[in-house]
């Protein structure tokens, strides 16, 4: 992958930055909804094939497999042709994919599974895109902000599961809803896309690249650094993924709820998640990426512990709140380690989304596969396993070394922005 270097003092004024950062939010929010779109309805499409938990599984690798094909190919493709571009295509692609799905729902599940594929391969390519676009505005901004624009995803997920829970209680058609969210999102998010910052693709920020960057056959996959940042964000992704994929099915099949309450339960998860990530830059400025990371990691096993093996619907309510607060952190502070440096923000993450990616895409069917062993309840402790790993890991999210402060002329833009 190479670079253009960037011409230094060509920083975009405080309106710029902050007309950026909200159509930022805007992007992210979008990308949650069509992924909510497709979870608060699992339950349905379950039903409607007739899957067991292996089944289930076997569908949600569907979208594992699509988004790990894309992801190794995103950071040199976002480099070249940038974010705006990039975020604008793929929006389009994740639209076309909610409506192959719509029909597939109602026509033919071949067509559903190939729906799912290129549903997983867009919206990976979609949070490379736009993480890269959110690392320029945080630098512009001077404020770890990375977590709040992760919470706009989680609002727009919020959004969406709230909207699912209403179309379930109507009795409106899975196709029908899918298809309507498609429309949504390929009639506003190109739009969002068009005020991002205008910088150089293959820079993010107002300092020049180094000559570190461009070192020939230099690759983000050889540094251990940004590998092990890689492997703490998969660990919170499996805790995210897992709670949008399985939380709803899990209260239905243990607590025999309704479907709405299943659908209410997927959304407390998402509240909690997204209070969590608004309140992201409070908790970093005050205790640090690796405490905060260390605290989010117990809060979510804790969560994670109860929503498993508690015996009433009132405490798998209590455990979900619980755990998507803990989960809330790990993968939006992973993205900010990894842009610390302007000149290989996009290469850096795209290493550790693909890799971060690999828990959200992959995370639900391996919960499914040991749910057909045993039970949804017990297969989610893998979660509580995997917090000790990630706490262990969270040192490598400190700032590097060579990684320029945190400042710019941009930083004025904060109280019009946030």
């Amino acid at each position: 992958m190479t670079s253009t270097p960037a011409v230094v003092g060509t920083a975009p004024t405080a309106r710029e930055v902050a007309v950026g950062a909200k159509a930022t939010y805007a992007v992210f929010a979008g990308l949650g909804l069509a992924g909510a779109t497709w979870s608060c309805r699992l339950p349905q499409v379950r039903a409607h094939l007739h899957l067991d938990p292996a089944s289930l599984a076997l569908l949600l690798l569907t979208i594992a497999v699509g988004g790990v094909v894309v992801l190794p190919l995103s950071g040199v493709v976002v480099t070249r042709v940038g974010p705006r571009r990039a975020v604008t295509g793929v929006a389009l692609t994740v639209s076309a994919s909610l409506g192959v799905i719509a029909v597939g729902y109602t026509l033919s599940t071949p067509l559903l599974v190939a729906g799912l594929f290129l549903l997983g391969a867009a919206t990976g390519f979609w949070d490379v895109a736009m993480t890269v676009h959110a690392a320029s505005v945080e630098r512009h901004l001077g404020r770890p902000v990375m977590s709040r624009f992760f919470a706009a995803f989680s609002l727009g997920t919020f959004a969406g599961a709230a909207v699912g829970v209403l179309m379930v209680a109507l009795h409106v058609p899975v196709s029908v809803h899918m298809g309507a969210v498609a429309a949504a999102i390929a009639g506003t998010v190109p739009v969002a896309a068009r005020r991002f910052l205008s910088e150089p693709s293959a820079h993010t920020g107002p300092v020049a690249p180094t000559a570190e960057a461009h070192r020939p056959g230099r690759s983000a996959w050889s540094e251990p650094r940004t590998v092990t940042v890689g492997l703490l964000a998969l660990a919170f992704a499996v805790a995210e993924g897992a709670g949008s994929n399985w939380a709803g099915v899990s209260v239905i099949d243990r607590h025999h709820t309704t479907a709405t309450i299943g659908t209410l339960a997927y959304t407390s998860f998402l509240a909690a998640l997204t209070v969590g990530r608004w309140l992201g830059p409070v908790v970093l400025d005050r205790f640090g990426r690796v405490t905060a990371l260390r605290a989010a990691a117990a809060l979510t096993a804790c969560g994670v512990t109860v929503f498993a093996l508690g015996p009433s619907t009132g405490l798998a309510f209590a455990g979900t709140l619980l755990w998507g607060a803990g989960a809330a952190l790990g993968f939006p502070v992973g993205m900010s380690a990894g842009a610390d440096e302007p000149a290989r923000a996009a290469g850096r993450v795209s290493v550790i989304t693909s890799i971060g990616y690999c828990g959200f895409l992959g995370g639900p069917p391996l919960i499914g596969f040991v749910a057909n062993r045993s039970t949804v309840g017990h297969a989610l402790l893998v979660i509580t396993i995997l917090m000790a790993p990630a706490a262990a890991l969270a040192g490598a999210t400190r700032r590097s070394a060579g990684a320029p402060p945190q400042t710019s002329a941009g930083t004025p833009a904060r109280s019009t922005a946030l």
